[in-house]
């Protein structure tokens, strides 16, 4: 089995609804997203995915995302906008691209405090 990793950033703002403390009010993050990638078959170059690719496809979802305010997002104006609802998003996101090949997606609200999401 092969596994491959990538790393990218976005900021955004958020609320999270119903919440009773301080992330109920608007408050921002500089996430950071990792999406896996696992499969037992490798192209003829000897690549599960090419970096290259899986990186354009991720940086491309996460400009979508970047600076706005969540909540205002066509996903997250029904679902709170969680990190682990993040994660969830960005999973089902990347495998109508990659299918059956997306493993995990983490995402990371601050240095210590990570969601992830698989199947």
């Amino acid at each position: 089995m092969f596994r491959v990793r990538v790393i990218d950033h976005f900021s955004s703002a958020h609320n999270l609804r119903g919440y009773e403390g301080n992330c109920e009010r608007l408050h921002g993050h500089n996430w950071k997203v990792e999406i896996v990638l696992q499969g037992d078959k490798l192209d003829n170059l000897g690549m599960l995915v090419d970096f290259k690719v899986l990186k354009k496809h991720l940086k491309n979802l996460l400009d979508e995302l970047d600076h706005t305010y969540l909540n205002e997002h066509r996903y997250f104006k029904d679902v709170n906008p969680t990190s682990e609802n993040m994660a969830k998003y960005i999973f089902m996101r990347m495998k109508e691209i990659f299918g059956d090949l997306v493993y995990k997606v983490a995402v990371w609200e601050s240095h210590n405090a990570v969601a992830e999401y698989f199947e």
